[in-house]
């Protein structure tokens, strides 16, 4: 079933859920529930019309409205008021006679929350069916968000905006820096954002094909060899200068292609350029090298060749090979789409659009893969999946989920010109997505417990449900009452004696007593240090009222032991240029952990697990706790300044 046709099944479903008896409707709201577990949209991982439809006939409904406020199925109640909460253009009650103004207002792309516009088509496309994309990454690294883009596009417009086909191919030319470790990773990144390729492909592939091309090209005179060294060969193409060797024999071309294919000593020192032009103004146009010597043996055809061919040489003739019909990549490829023009025109092939859109950069990043080869290989991160990184696997690592993922990226949209977003939009997106599922624990920091006496507290120990989320039905938690818990420091410093506040999940106390430290300069705020206070409870006491909402912990439970993970940016400067060294720019101090002790749910979580410590943040657990390793919780941004 197409995507548009999903659409069209759920806003058929959407009427069969307008009758006014429950008894009617159950049946079809027990369904959606069920559809939606584990799911933020009803289809796919944004917004479309089977979410505004379906919501908008149910808040209508009044009989459905109050029985999904009642939070008895949990999947939809959470469904229903997380659309409402994320997106407030598009939840309007619509009511009739005002249908119709609302689809067309939908059909001309003005959901302003949508942020990209779409309407943007690609060239010649027919019905949409024909239409072939392909994202070709190199497996010399892990995909970061740069590259997560390229691939949604892609998947974009061959399988939403048409009905076309997406193929992964791997650009698998220079056996220096590839892996199977990336190759695999990358499958499997792409599958964690929702894209499915319709068909797997490897350069490596065509190397005889394309060795045959380059061969046949040299023939007709389109190319030669060249072993002018690196330096130099630079400048003549930045001059304009022709190289010594481009009106060299075919004979000889040929011989010296040879050499380099036997990997010898004299292949070495040869390359093979296209005999373009000498001096266009378009230097991507100034001879290109097609082919390189290199005798490593390569992860997938082991040491079949010693020769391979460059990105831009086999890009166009593989394109056109596989039946793309147009070829999707960032702007900083616009001076080489006449190279990828000239090899299609010169070699006779089928033609292939091409088209462009802007990078995707953020501040203070690096998405060049060298330098992230580098940060890893020096061990300035532990790894690919580092939270600090900008890799897929990084930045879900930090604690972003992949609907916001895929949503923030596609709201950048194809747009072609070139910004450095800043990351607050982004885990702003993000925290939109969690908010909804992220129930709310308590943890106190070791350095800044402060010893409380709570007089008039249940006699014993006494555990109460409360619910993990004020607004979304999430289940309950156990919160322990007892006279003895802990505060933290900062708010204890706060209170004034005889004054009212409010313990969080228990009710309204008021300030009896204060213990301070004998050394007044003990804080680093230079507040007192305060070592103990006593609380009277006050539960008639209006919470509304109250200016201060404290977190606690009573002490009569099983704290656990968790050690709370923030990170900060790798580089300094918002963004290096060419002649900046890495090592000038680098962040010294980029992670700290604060040790501190959480109640007892907390024991219950499994790693990637995401949630709240109230009035501390939004936390992932990236070690589930153990008896004798305390749990690791990661920071989760969320977009504040």
């Amino acid at each position: 079933m197409t995507y548009e046709a999903h659409i069209k099944e759920w806003q058929d479903r959407a009427e069969n859920l307008k009758p006014l008896n429950l008894k009617q409707i159950e049946p079809l709201l027990y369904e959606l529930d069920n559809h939606l577990t584990l799911r933020s949209h009803i289809i796919g991982y944004g917004l479309t019309d089977a979410d505004t439809t379906v919501w908008s006939v149910l808040r209508g409904n009044r009989v459905a409205h109050a029985y999904i406020k009642q939070g008895l199925m949990r999947n939809l109640s959470r469904w229903f008021f997380y659309i409402e909460a994320a997106y407030p253009q598009q939840t309007v009650v619509v009511q009739e006679g005002k249908n119709k103004d609302a689809s067309k207002a939908k059909e001309g792309g003005k959901q302003k929350d949508d942020g990209a516009n779409y309407d943007i088509g690609l060239q010649d496309v027919g019905d949409g069916t024909g239409v072939v994309t392909r994202f070709p990454p190199e497996p010399s690294g892990y995909l970061h968000i740069g590259h997560a883009k390229a691939a949604l596009l892609n998947d974009y417009f061959a399988h939403e905006k048409y009905k076309g086909k997406l193929i992964l191919r791997f650009d698998d030319t220079n056996p220096t820096k590839e892996k199977q470790e990336f190759q695999d990773a990358i499958v499997e990144d792409l599958a964690l954002m929702g894209i499915k390729p319709d068909s797997v492909s490897y350069t490596s592939d065509y190397f005889d094909h394309l060795y045959d091309v380059c061969v046949q090209l040299i023939k007709d005179g389109g190319a030669y060899a060249d072993d002018t060294a690196q330096e130099r060969m630079r400048e003549e193409r930045m001059d304009g200068i022709a190289s010594a060797r481009r009106d060299a024999a075919v004979e000889e071309n040929l011989a010296h292609f040879e050499e380099m294919k036997k990997g010898t000593k004299e292949g070495l020192r040869w390359c093979i350029r296209a005999k373009m032009s000498v001096d266009d103004p378009n230097k991507a146009l100034r001879d290109p090298v097609i082919y390189r010597c290199n005798p490593e043996e390569h992860h997938r055809t082991g040491a079949t060749w010693k020769i391979y061919p460059t990105y831009d040489f086999c890009c166009p003739i593989v394109d056109s090979l596989e039946g793309v019909t147009h070829a999707l990549r960032t702007t900083e490829y616009n001076d080489r789409d006449a190279q990828y023009q000239w090899f299609i025109k010169t070699l006779k092939l089928r033609g292939v659009y091409n088209w462009g859109f802007a990078r995707l950069n953020f501040i203070r990043t690096l998405l060049s893969k060298r330098k992230l080869t580098k940060i890893v290989d020096e061990g300035v991160v532990t790894g690919w999946d580092d939270a600090r990184m900008p890799t897929i696997r990084g930045v879900r690592r930090r604690g972003v989920v992949i609907p916001a993922l895929r949503e923030f990226i596609l709201k950048q949209g194809p747009s072609k010109n070139i910004v450095n977003l800043d990351w607050h939009s982004f885990w702003a997106t993000n925290k939109k997505h969690i908010d909804p599922v992220s129930a709310r624990y308590t943890a106190i920091a070791d350095a800044a417990k402060v010893p409380v006496t709570v007089v008039g507290a249940p006699a014993g120990v006494v555990t109460e449900e409360k619910a993990k989320h004020a607004k979304y039905d999430l289940g309950n938690k156990k919160v322990v009452l007892s006279k003895d818990i802990f505060l933290e420091q900062e708010d204890a410093q706060s209170f004034a004696k005889d004054e009212e506040i409010t313990l969080m999940n228990w009710g309204n106390a008021i300030v009896r007593n204060i213990s301070h430290s004998i050394n007044p300069l003990a804080s680093p705020s230079g507040l007192k240090t305060v070592t103990g206070i006593e609380l009277e409870l006050h539960l008639q006491g209006d919470v509304k009222k109250t200016s201060k909402k404290v977190t606690w912990l009573s002490t009569d439970q099983n704290l656990v032991p968790v050690e709370l993970v923030d990170f900060d940016y790798l580089i300094t400067k918002d963004k290096l240029e060419e002649d900046d060294k890495l090592e000038d720019f680098l962040n010294k101090n980029t992670k700290t952990v604060t040790k501190a002790v959480a109640d007892l749910n907390v024991a219950d979580l499994k790693v990637d697990d995401v949630f709240q410590f109230d009035r501390k943040g939004y936390f992932r657990i990236d070690r589930a706790f153990q008896h004798g390793e305390p749990a690791v919780a990661y920071k989760i941004p969320t977009g504040g300044k």
